[in-house]
């Protein structure tokens, strides 16, 4: 599902105390948001990706694919004036095939919306995905099985409504969540460790022997909801080691471990998707 700016950064906190670095301050493409190696098909131009600049929200697994990858991209509304050239990508008569929402990325005279949907493009093209259709078919599966998951913990929070601030659904909040840690995660969990089980190539990989874009994304599932609930997952982590095993060869992957150390990484912050409320986190 893509994702719309959360009401919270309407307040002007992130202005006054921004998580992220300044415009002037922020690295550039082939220095910091992005770097690397290759670029979009036979051209030299680096990757746009479109998303908001003080959250990791559904952008994050984009930017997770393009690390690894290795791609030259710019993150563009973290430029001076790029929330208003992606924003002008949304609105914009002349643009043929618009965007619902970003994330989105723009390779050469394409412009692809939705998370999975990026991920399904960028795959073959990065050695992220096996080259049969079938190995497409599969990741693309799991793919969209996160993405379930990862509109399932932004309801935790947003129960009702994504118009509402948190403080208007507390309740509904933690009966949501309640229900969440209890059935949700456990179901999730348990179903990508069935996955990695009956994985023929017993390499810890979700698809096939090699490390795919569907790993980057249960990497940052784990890494989401073990600072949302921190200690409900210490409780739940002892019964998917498979899983937890996959957030650690990932984080461990040279140009992963780079990116989660520089300032390209934003930090998980209550503006985004895996939100830490002490009041919502259970050991039960």
């Amino acid at each position: 599902m893509p994702e719309l700016p959360p009401r919270e950064l309407k307040r002007g906190s992130l202005c006054e105390a921004p998580p992220y670095p300044s415009p002037a301050s922020a690295p550039k493409a082939g220095e910091g948001y992005g770097g690397g190696l290759g670029g979009i098909g036979s051209s030299n131009m680096p990757y746009e990706l479109y998303y908001w600049a003080g959250i990791q929200g559904r952008g994050e697994f984009v930017r997770l694919a393009l690390e690894e990858a290795g791609a030259d991209y710019v993150d563009v509304a973290r430029e001076a004036g790029g929330e208003g050239a992606m924003m002008r990508l949304l609105d914009g008569e002349e643009v043929e095939h618009p965007p619902f929402a970003p994330p989105y990325l723009r390779a050469g005279r394409l412009l692809i919306g939705q998370t999975a949907n990026i991920l399904l493009y960028l795959g073959p093209r990065h050695d992220l995905v096996p080259s049969s259709e079938a190995g497409r078919l599969w990741a693309h599966q799991l793919q969209l099985t996160i993405a379930d998951l990862v509109d399932e913990a932004h309801d935790t929070h947003h129960p009702i409504a994504s118009s509402l601030y948190y403080e208007d659904q507390r309740p509904e909040a933690k009966r949501r969540t309640q229900d969440f840690l209890k059935l949700r995660v456990p179901k999730y969990l348990g179903y990508f460790e069935k996955v990695l089980a009956r994985n023929k190539a017993r390499g810890g990989h979700l698809v096939g022997a090699k490390l795919s874009y569907p790993d980057l994304s249960l990497f940052q599932v784990v890494a989401g909801l073990r600072y949302a609930f921190p200690r409900a997952m210490a409780q739940l982590e002892p019964k998917y080691q498979r899983v937890v095993a996959v957030h650690g060869r990932v984080a461990a992957r040279p140009r992963i471990a780079a990116y989660l150390g520089s300032n390209r990484r934003i930090a998980f912050n209550e503006h985004g998707i895996f939100r830490h409320y002490p009041e919502l986190d259970s050991e039960g």
